[in-house]
């Protein structure tokens, strides 16, 4: 709104220069905003492309992470069992 407000000043309270703004503005939009979203496709692509490769080498590195943790507690169970069966062997 400040931006609009910066115009109308510009112009003064009159409602014919103010008239002419927003009739410029009508006129102009359907040129500009295509332009200006055709030089921001490439930028939001870039963007797009960025977080994909970011979201694939997390879930690469959450899932190395699983692994390692799965490996552990593989070994620590296989660790209890054998002092377990050694624990029996000794007490018969």
């Amino acid at each position: 709104m400040a931006l609009w407000e910066g115009i109308t000043e510009a112009f003064g309270k009159s409602l014919v220069p103010n008239l002419l703004v927003g009739a410029a503005a009508v006129v102009v939009a359907p040129i500009v905003v295509p332009a200006v979203f055709a030089g921001l496709r490439p930028v939001a692509k870039t963007a797009i492309k960025g977080g994909i490769y970011v979201f694939d080498k997390a879930q690469d590195m959450v899932a190395e992470a699983g692994e390692q943790i799965s490996d552990l507690v593989a070994e620590s169970r296989a660790e209890m069992a054998a002092s377990a069966a050694a624990r029996a062997r000794e007490a018969s």
